[in-house]
């Protein structure tokens, strides 16, 4: 057997692919680009062939900065973004465009196409609302494969396989039509934790009583790291591996990170629900796990055993963080192009600007993060966002303080995501912080200045590839259970403590965020 194993990360924008030992250590990374679509407002979509190429591009590329031979990677897993994949009943691509090229077969996951369809699932009253915090989300897949029965159905008439992607993938390597406890569970309103899974009342009142057939899905999802068997010869070839590598059931990609950073208190599990995952990139998920079934206002779950078994799972989550930090970039005059450079020029300069201006700085700025809506713990898809306090200034200094205060913003939706866990039973005083969102100062000062939380960097700042290591070292048979992958792989972090003098300046922009929430509303309501 291999002593390493390969896990896969499918973002927006990129497939990443990193090789590790058994201890959890990285050998190689690699990188490739994915392609994506916007034919007109709320639509976004992926080519899935062009995620594969772009999947074994990067394993590729991995195992040879490992250096390591392709019969040494014992096991492959895959996480994803939850975007919709579909496939024709020969298994080809089927097109989810409006445009019609079957090119086009994959619905990313922050398209809005089918607000109309959440709402109508919402409208239901259905308890598997109970589950997803009362709303469903367009996030979701079974408004989205409303809308595509819906407005495209001819290419409904033409569908045999309904994927998450991460389970497209391991379809693709394996062979397996088996789908993952995770996204079944998260995504597309399986209860896990009943037999039957799937509520058959609910997909009949929604117009999708013929799901299952369609859509070549199982009566029962498989737990995560499930052993699916070696890969098949054509995937070996093109991800440079060996027949002998396991394939490992997936999960989708903010759930990979949770596993990578709260995998770790395996043998705490009594106070895990102090610790809150913070996977923070183009957007922001926010995870905790606990012992308990908890709901809570606005937030997803609780769902079972989607990360770590007998675990439920509360997700809660902002729709554009990193996201809306580039928007802010292009959409001022003294902006520009949002690259890894502006970011950088930006926050040199705020930090001038508040090395001179002390606690003043921009305080009569305000700025409500919801430019795509609030996940949570609004739940509503058409909130919008809002900016309190601009002056005819157009400077690049004007930037800066916009900049600065989305951040505030946006932090200080995570402490309104917080506080709402924490009111339905956790505890929650620790925020683990992995993706891009490490490499911004600023927000990794904010996250524990404006919540009040410590913080925790994961060293390697690999959370999410590592999460799905583990999930592939239990695959392959490294270690007798995910929980103890978890154990043996788990990797340190830095401590980020929240600075006492903050706490009174955050805690007066806490209380005129949470007015300008009201008021945003009462204005709605005229």
């Amino acid at each position: 057997m291999g002593a390493f194993v390969c896990a896969v990360d499918v973002g927006t924008g990129s497939a990443r692919a990193g090789i590790l030992d058994a201890a959890g250590n990285f050998l190689g990374r690699a990188e490739h680009r994915i392609a994506m679509q916007q034919p007109e407002p709320d639509h976004a979509e992926h080519d899935s062939e062009d995620i594969w190429r772009a999947v074994c591009a990067a394993v590729r590329a991995a195992r040879e900065k490992a250096g390591i031979a392709a019969d040494e990677v014992a096991g492959i897993a895959f996480d994803a973004t939850c975007s919709l994949v579909v496939r024709d009943s020969g298994g080809h691509q089927l097109s989810v465009s409006t445009g019609g090229e079957d090119r086009w077969d994959t619905v990313v996951w922050l398209d809005h196409r089918a607000i109309a369809e959440a709402e109508e699932c919402t409208a239901t009253g259905h308890r598997v609302l109970e589950h997803i915090g009362g709303v469903m989300s367009p996030e979701m897949q079974l408004p989205k494969l409303m809308w595509l029965k819906r407005h495209l159905p001819q290419q409904w008439a033409k569908a045999g396989y309904f994927f998450d992607l991460a389970d497209f993938l391991s379809w693709k390597a394996s062979g397996s039509l088996a789908r993952s406890q995770c996204t079944l569970t998260c995504k597309w309103t399986y209860l896990a934790h009943e037999t039957p899974g799937w509520q058959a009342d609910f997909l009949e009142r929604v117009g999708l009583d013929d799901l299952l057939e369609r859509g070549a899905l199982p009566q029962k999802a498989s737990p995560v790291g499930t052993d699916l068997g070696p890969l098949l010869p054509e995937a070996a070839a093109a991800l440079g591996l060996s027949t002998a590598c396991r394939v490992g059931v997936g999960l989708i990609d903010a759930y990979a990170g949770a596993l990578g950073v709260l995998g770790g208190f395996v043998g705490d599990l009594a106070g895990i629900d102090r610790h809150l995952a913070l996977i923070a990139g183009t957007s922001s998920c926010a995870m905790a796990l606990s012992l308990q079934p908890r709901s809570f206002p606005g937030g997803w779950g609780p769902y079972f055993g989607v990360a770590l078994p007998d675990c439920w799972m509360n997700e809660g989550g902002q729709s554009a963080t990193g996201a809306l930090l580039d928007h802010i970039i292009r959409w001022h005059g003294a902006g520009g192009e949002p690259d890894a450079a502006a970011h950088r020029r930006i926050a040199e300069r705020i930090a001038a600007l508040r090395a001179q201006e002390g606690t003043s700085f921009a305080t009569r700025l305000h700025v409500l993060p919801d430019f795509h809506g609030n996940r949570s713990p609004l739940a509503d898809p058409h909130a919008v966002g809002v900016i309190s306090g601009l002056t005819l200034d157009a400077s690049f200094d004007s930037l800066c303080r916009v900049y600065w205060r989305t951040a505030v913003g946006i932090a200080l939706g995570v402490r309104h995501i917080v506080d709402a866990l924490n009111a339905s039973g956790y505890a929650i005083d620790t925020l683990h912080v992995t993706g891009g969102h490490t490499k911004n100062p600023l927000l990794m000062e904010l996250y524990a200045d404006a919540t009040g939380c410590m913080v925790i960097e994961p060293v390697s700042d690999e959370a999410v590839l590592l999460g799905t290591g583990m999930v592939a070292a239990h695959a392959a048979g490294l270690y007798p259970s995910l929980a103890a992958a978890c154990a043996g792989m788990q990797q340190p972090g830095r401590e980020h403590r929240p600075d006492p003098a903050a706490r009174a300046g955050y805690e007066r922009d806490y209380r005129i965020f949470l007015e300008m929430h009201r008021q945003r509303r009462a204005l709605e309501l005229m």
